[in-house]
């Protein structure tokens, strides 16, 4: 398991473990699609980039209306 993701550190970055989830699918979804991680790779999974994006303030959930979107910052 990811160490990261058992902390309250990543948890209170997003603003809750949902808005958590949201934002971690959003970006694998992304990532999947052919977008270019943020962070060096260095043999991690897409997971494990998503978690690193997110502990580096690389991406971050964005409420916009009703719909909240991952964002570059």
């Amino acid at each position: 398991m990811i160490e990261a993701l058992k902390g309250d550190e990543i948890v209170n970055k997003t603003g809750g473990r949902f808005r958590l989830c949201a934002l971690i699918q959003r970006r694998l979804v992304e990532l999947m699609e052919g977008a270019r991680p943020l962070v060096e790779r260095d043999g991690r999974t897409d997971l494990e980039l998503v978690i690193e994006e997110i502990l580096q303030d690389k991406i971050a959930i964005e409420d916009s209306g009703e719909h909240a979107a991952s964002t570059a910052l």
